[in-house]
């Protein structure tokens, strides 16, 4: 069977290329799908592409979640049947092979939209690491798609959030996805959330850019006993005095700020039968599913190109050089 699929071949390189494969013989455990839609994750599939990247050297076949038909399954594999729309974690390809949470998409959910729960449950894992409750301030740092999703979110809990962002774009989708406040980045950022907080700064203060330099201020932010929570993954150099953090950490009674760490992967993948863990990668997903339907979380302001995956290389060149037009990108393997 042909696959098409596209190829990160050197730095800035982007290919859509040919291959075979196909779904007999399959693993237990593993589903067969063709993929109806992907969604882009820019930060990561950038990062990779600068060939930066040493845990995916080039060239490499990107892709971060997918939505599609199931084709074929092995053993073992009970959440989906064959001829189920599925949600999983693929390439950017026109079949897939997935062992990694495939679940059943929801009727009357679009494939465009739920294929960004691959995404939102990433901004979700924000929510479920803090302490906030209803009422609490809750700063985002950054408005890209997994920023906008853990404001609304933290929003959608009851909190009153406030997003900060560079640019007015991204500012402006934000307010019509429902969060409550924005502030423009290249201003005095403290000075704004001063005035809207009168004054208390915020429970929790969430690192969503990758920023070295962001993840350093955010505990400035702030409230005495609050947390700084690094959801967007570090990347490149920064030299500082890191002392006046270290102090905003360390000491009573403006500091005692605690940071933690929100990577995806500090959760599991399925459910504890047992109910002895709480949350999980498909617990997330099943809750994003059903904030969607109702409504509750909004995903078409933040979708700003469904491209065909012919056009990945013009794609990733806008992501690069144009990222307030290209936020939310999805491949939509039906228009091939």
């Amino acid at each position: 069977m042909e696959t098409k699929s596209v190829v990160f071949e050197s730095p800035w390189k982007v290919e859509f290329k040919e291959k075979n494969g196909n779904g007999k013989g399959l693993p237990a455990g593993v589903a067969f799908v063709q993929t109806e839609t992907s969604v882009v994750s820019a930060g990561t599939e950038l990062a990779i592409l600068s060939g930066n990247e040493s845990w995916a050297p080039l060239p490499y076949a990107p892709g971060y979640g997918i939505v599609g038909t199931v084709r074929a399954k092995g053993d073992g594999l009970d959440s989906v049947d064959v001829g189920d729309r599925a949600f999983t974690f693929g390439q950017h390809a026109s079949f897939s092979l997935s062992n990694t949470l495939i679940a059943k998409v929801p009727e009357g959910l679009s494939s465009e939209h739920a294929v960004l729960a691959r995404i939102a449950q990433i901004a979700m894992v924000a929510e479920r690491t803090s302490e906030t409750h209803v009422g609490d301030y809750v700063a985002v740092l950054g408005l890209g798609l997994v920023g906008n999703f853990a404001a609304q979110l933290f929003s959608i809990a009851g909190c009153e959030v406030i997003g900060v962002d560079l640019s007015s774009k991204r500012r402006d989708i934000a307010t019509e996805c429902g969060v409550a406040h924005v502030v423009d980045g290249s201003g005095d950022v403290k000075e704004a959330i001063s005035d809207i907080t009168n004054g208390k700064m915020c429970r929790t203060v969430v690192e969503a850019t990758g920023v070295p330099a962001v993840a350093c201020q955010a505990s400035e932010y702030s409230a005495f006993l609050g947390e700084v929570i690094l959801l967007g993954s570090p990347r490149g150099e920064r030299t500082e005095d890191v002392t006046p953090m270290l102090n905003r950490i360390h000491l009573w009674p403006k500091g005692c700020v605690t940071y933690k760490g929100a990577h995806e992967w500090r959760m599991p993948i399925d459910n504890d039968p047992n109910g002895h863990i709480h949350y999980s990668f498909q617990n997330n997903v099943e809750t994003i599913f059903r904030l969607m339907q109702n409504g509750k979380l909004a995903v078409e302001p933040i979708i700003t190109h469904i491209a065909s995956p012919d056009q990945a290389p013009e794609v990733y060149k806008g992501l690069r050089e144009n990222p307030d037009e290209y936020m939310g990108v999805v491949f939509d393997w039906r228009k091939l």
